[in-house]
């Protein structure tokens, strides 16, 4: 089957020419390594598009209750500087941007949610002090000159428990109050959905053993923020007060 050429030089850029030709032109639906890297390229591209608005119902939660109750700062901090790294490493080792383009969105959102955390907890010199940090660390990292490749590497790997230690913050915070707060359950369940999928796209598309297992690990404390939003849901604050600016 022949596509119009609007059509087909799309399709053979988001699958290859070699996987175009079998499925589109050919036909052959036994061609399991193809069916497999199509279907990864597609959800590769849907996780994109749904990290790019992941985070906007959690901002606009904020910013119409005027409050970032219940919020972890620090695991918002954290969860910025790893995807930082991660932002970073994707981008120097050239890897398709259908394998890791949420985070590039993710990351901006975190810097938004991180902002409005410090402006409803009226400390504006730290609000411009983080927005500064965070914005330098990410040009650094992007300088192969200040970050060569082995100290990337490195740093990458270490975003595993950096990403833990984002996550137990925010899952200790719901623990204590018995509340997600003002935690938007559309960016938890689209977060575990996307984490999940991320686990095959990564396995299909990329034999990155680091990536593989940090994907892995996400997926798990996705599923404790969930469990959390399921088992609190409807629930009150034990205490009433402001989100943690530790």
């Amino acid at each position: 089957m022949q596509l119009p050429t609007i059509l087909r030089e799309p399709a053979v850029e988001l699958i290859g020419e070699k996987c175009y030709v079998s499925l589109i032109e050919n036909l052959n639906i036994q061609d399991i390594d193809c069916i497999k890297y199509a279907v990864s390229k597609g959800l590769g591209l849907g996780i994109v598009l749904g990290g790019s608005i992941v985070k906007v119902p959690q901002i606009l939660t904020i910013l119409k209750k005027k409050s970032a109750e219940g919020l972890s700062l620090a695991s918002f901090l954290l969860e910025a500087l790893s995807y930082s790294i991660t932002l970073s490493y994707n981008m120097r080792q050239g890897n398709p941007f259908s394998t890791y383009g949420e985070i590039m969105f993710i990351y901006i959102q975190n810097i938004i949610i991180t902002s409005l955390i410090f402006y409803f907890g009226r400390q504006p010199a730290k609000m411009v002090a983080a927005l500064i940090g965070l914005l330098s660390v990410f040009w650094t990292l992007n300088n192969a000159a200040l970050v060569p490749p082995v100290v990337m590497s490195s740093l990458f790997a270490a975003t595993i428990p950096l990403n833990l230690a984002a996550k137990v913050p925010q899952i200790y915070t719901n623990f204590k109050n018995k509340s997600t707060g003002q935690l938007s359950v559309f960016t938890v369940v689209n977060y575990f959905v996307g984490s999940s999928i991320r686990v095959f796209t990564t396995m299909t598309e990329i034999d990155d053993p680091i990536m593989l297992f940090g994907g892995l690990l996400a997926s798990s404390f996705n599923a404790i923020l969930l469990l959390q939003v399921i088992i609190y849901w409807n629930s009150n604050p034990t205490k009433k007060g402001h989100s943690k600016l530790d």
